[in-house]
């Protein structure tokens, strides 16, 4: 089984202490994860506290170019990260979303603005990783209609096209997951929430026999 790394909620105000810890485990496995970049952050619960910040880097947006040029990849991960309806979409995981059951003008303008603000910034990408899992075909129909090819999302064990994108496929329950020989999947990793005693579960996961992590641009 091959595995790669996706970091959900990555915004200025995140908790940059535990980014960093868990950057470095995967600096020490060279795996180069995908990053899911929140635009327009207005969601509390993704801001970190004072201590947690006070190593953010002076410019979040050269810090994440860098990290593209060191081989990880950018997602578009919603626009605002609020959750503003109460419907799961097409890969019900959640019954809420920002994007699910809004008109498909509405999406595609968010999509839209999203997108601008990364490249306002040098950050272009043409995947996306929807906040709580949760989109509907007015999402698939809004990415398409600007530029983006693919979705960190799914499941399976390959990636997929499907509606006109490809679909890259997440693990839901890892334990089961490496313990597969064949396929691909995707470890979903919120740095935001990882406890000290936590990182070391990671470690084993890195460490464990007939897995291959890949980075996810591979």
């Amino acid at each position: 089984m091959k595995i790669a790394v996706r970091l959900d909620d990555i915004t200025p105000d995140m908790d940059w202490q535990r980014f960093f810890r868990f950057k470095a485990l995967l600096d020490q496995y060279q795996v180069k994860p995908l990053i899911g970049v929140v635009p327009d952050n207005r969601d509390e619960n993704l801001r970190g506290s004072s201590e947690s910040r006070k190593d953010a880097p002076a410019d979040f947006y050269a810090y994440i170019r860098g990290l593209q040029e060191e081989g990880w990849s950018v997602a578009l991960h919603g626009m605002n990260h609020v959750y503003s309806t109460k419907k799961g979409g097409l890969f019900p995981l959640n019954d809420f979303s920002e994007y699910a059951g809004k008109p498909y003008e509405e999406q595609k303008e968010m999509i839209a603005r999203g997108k601008q603000i990364l490249e306002e910034h040098g950050v272009h990408t043409d995947l996306f990783m929807a906040p709580a899992h949760s989109y509907d075909r007015n999402t698939l129909r809004a990415l398409k209609e600007n530029g983006f090819q693919a979705l960190t999302d799914g499941f399976g064990e390959q990636p997929y096209l499907w509606q006109g994108l490809t679909f890259y496929p997440i693990s839901f329950r890892l334990s089961d997951t490496l313990k597969k020989k064949k396929g691909y999947s995707t470890m979903v990793v919120h740095t935001g929430t990882i406890q000290e005693n936590e990182l070391a579960g990671y470690e084993k996961r890195f460490q464990a026999e007939g897995v291959t992590w890949i980075s996810y641009e591979e």
